[in-house]
């Protein structure tokens, strides 16, 4: 199983960016997909899940109203629409996959099984 995270970038605050996560060697559309971040020395954290079966959403509460998860499981692709940056959300950006059960998802990053490279999005003031 792989995945390649993409499209993060330099963005005045106030931008917008989506990043993309393409997964390969597993049946996409059976597993949740997460996204997480990580700042300079900080703890790797949730950003936001969309589930498998019926495709329910997760957001930490940061970004609920902003970000926005989707996927394509045609293009075995899963979105992070950002919308209204802030400087704070600067961080590399990873996509992950976990086995979990329908309509589930998880909050911890330990609970996810595969991880792509990371994207580092960067929003100045």
């Amino acid at each position: 199983v792989q995945l390649q995270a993409s499209g993060g970038g330099l963005v005045q605050a106030g931008g917008s960016l989506r990043l993309s996560c393409v997964a390969s060697g597993i049946t996409f559309s059976d597993y949740a997909m997460g996204w997480f971040c990580q700042a300079p020395g900080k703890e790797r954290e949730f950003v936001a899940a969309i589930s498998w079966g019926r495709d329910l959403t997760y957001y930490t509460d940061s970004v609920k109203g902003r970000f926005t998860i989707s996927k394509d499981n045609a293009k075995n692709t899963v979105y992070l629409q950002m919308n209204s940056l802030k400087p704070e959300d600067t961080a590399v950006y990873y996509c992950a996959l976990g086995f979990f059960y329908p309509k589930s998802y998880s909050w911890y990053s330990r609970d996810y099984d595969y991880w792509g490279q990371g994207t580092l999005v960067t929003v100045s003031s």
